[in-house]
Parts: structure tokens; sequence; C-alpha cells
């Protein structure tokens, strides 16, 4: 499926959320999420149906000072 993540276009083969992380690479790690603007708690991820052309957001916490 066509999509944009953080941005770029990408080619996700994925039904939901939950299973589009897993396919970016983000499986088990600490993430916030977003689809077409909107937050998706991690408890929603898997409920969360993905469209063609959908926008997902993905932001990783950093340590810094």
């Amino acid at each position: 499926m066509r999509l944009v993540v953080n941005g770029e276009p990408a080619q996700v083969a994925a039904h939901d959320l939950a299973e589009a992380l897993v396919a970016l690479g983000y499986e088990g790690a600490v993430v916030a999420t977003a689809l077409n603007g909107e937050f998706v708690p991690a408890r929603k991820r898997a409920e969360t149906i993905l469209l063609e052309d959908d926008r997902i957001e993905i932001v990783a916490p950093r340590q810094g000072g």
C-alpha cells in the first residue's frame, strides 16, 4: 500500500497501523504515532485501519540536553 511516512512516500504491506510499524522496523520500539494528523495511542494501533495515501507520523523519544 502507498503511504506517506514522516513526510516521505513509502510502500508498506500492512492492513493496520500496528502492522505498518512492524513492516517499517519499529516493532517493540517506544514511539508516538499519528494518522492523518490525529494522535493514535498504542492500544488503538491494531484497530486503526490504513487506506491508500494515509499519512503516518512516527516520533521516537530522544535523550539529550
